[in-house]
């Protein structure tokens, strides 16, 4: 799959708020390979993920394999920046879209968000801004609909996809390599309902 004609590098923004500054989306380099591994330092954010980053070598293996995703089109992942005045910002999380059947109706979405930048509204406002560039980008393709999952358990994310219009559809069973059971929310680019 390609990623349907886009050319160039996505830079997608969220505005700021009264609790974050702006939000810059954009590709992942080898230069956020640091802030990479910090953020995977973060026990609560291993307890959600399957993969880990420790150290340098790991991140420069995830990071090329974001920029494969997105020579593919079926994994487009953006690292989330807090942008600062005059230029520069943080790593503070990270936002996909996953599509491996790109004349499919249905895309899945997925984010994380580094310790220090939690509790401002940083991973609703990028899955937000997200979900409207993918729905905009890929509407003469088919896609109809997100799906977002998480661990029944996670309740920050639980709120983060309700946050983002994502509504909770049922929960999953757990099947390996998922050791608990999880929820199904959806997004529709219409707001219609699931198929029957």
């Amino acid at each position: 799959m390609t990623t349907g004609g886009i050319a160039g590098q996505v830079v997608l923004r969220a505005a700021a708020t009264a609790a974050g500054p702006p939000l810059l989306l954009r590709r992942w380099t080898g230069a956020d390979a640091e802030a990479l591994v910090e953020a995977y330092r973060d026990p609560v954010l291993r307890a959600w993920t399957r993969l880990g980053v420790p150290d340098a070598g790991a991140a420069a293996r995830w990071v090329e394999a974001q920029r494969a995703g997105w020579e593919g089109g079926g994994r487009l992942s953006f690292a989330v920046v807090e942008e600062e005045p005059g230029g520069g910002g943080r790593v503070a999380g990270n936002v996909v879209l996953k599509r491996p059947e790109p004349a499919g109706p249905a895309g899945e979405v997925g984010y994380w968000t580094a310790a220090h930048a939690r509790g401002r509204g940083v991973a609703p406002r990028a899955l937000q801004v997200l979900t409207d560039w993918v729905f905009e980008t890929f509407a003469g393709q088919g896609l109809e609909y997100l799906e977002l999952m998480h661990q029944a358990d996670n309740t920050a994310s639980c709120r983060v996809a309700e946050k983002a219009g994502y509504g909770f559809e049922r929960v999953l069973p757990a099947v390996p390599p998922f050791p608990r059971d999880g929820h199904l929310h959806l997004r529709w680019a219409t707001g219609g309902p699931v198929p029957g």
